[in-house]
């Protein structure tokens, strides 16, 4: 088992990290609130999950060992694999999952896509006390937008390799969809910027 890897940052993709382990390059799947974090050539340690197939050996990367404990659990439900486990924590984070878990926010599960709404009624009853309670404290509803998002994404954009112009015209893209949210998701909006870069190429 490979619980974690630590080494500089080779490279960068929408969905994939290579970690450089003594000269080797380790792909890891990764959410976009995860990669947001990475810059190349920059030294990175993240907690690993090593998933077995029978035509594949895949190792998913994490910010930290909660983000992985939750994958781990989330994949005890019935019908969750890798992929939906790594797409719910695309969307939220544990802690926000916690408290979709401990309120039974059916609408918070249905936000992922590839659940629907008897998706997350079974996994509201298979894992609501299994999670544990969230650590964090929610963000005040009605609490102001910090602009901080704009530097986040820029830089997030800058360390997948993109230009300071294109980072720029991707931010003004997803500005008015950052601006729109109470409390801006930077793993969708990088996800949206990517998007609008590819869509520009």
């Amino acid at each position: 088992m490979i619980a974690f890897v630590s080494g500089p940052v080779a490279a960068l993709a929408p969905d994939t990290a290579v970690i450089e382990v003594g000269g080797v390059g380790m792909a890891l799947q990764c959410t976009p609130n995860t990669l947001a974090e990475l810059r190349v050539g920059q030294h990175a340690k993240l907690a690993t999950s090593l998933v077995v197939r029978e035509d594949s050996l895949t190792l998913y990367g994490f910010a930290d060992d909660d983000e992985k404990q939750v994958f781990e659990l989330l994949q005890t439900a019935n019908g969750v694999g890798p992929r939906l486990a790594q797409a719910v924590l695309s969307v939220h984070t544990p802690d926000v999952l916690r408290r979709a878990f401990a309120s039974g926010d059916e609408k918070a599960l249905t936000a992922v896509p590839g659940i629907g709404k008897k998706g997350a009624q079974k996994l509201l009853i298979e894992l609501k006390d299994r999670l544990g309670a969230p650590v964090g404290t929610a963000p005040a509803v009605g609490a102001p937008v910090t602009s901080g998002w704009r530097d986040q994404l820029h830089a997030a954009l800058i360390g997948l390799g993109y230009a300071t112009r294109e980072a720029d015209e991707a931010v003004a893209a997803v500005a008015p969809q950052a601006e729109a949210a109470q409390q801006p998701n930077i793993g969708a909006l990088l996800k949206a910027a990517l998007q609008t870069l590819n869509r520009a190429r």
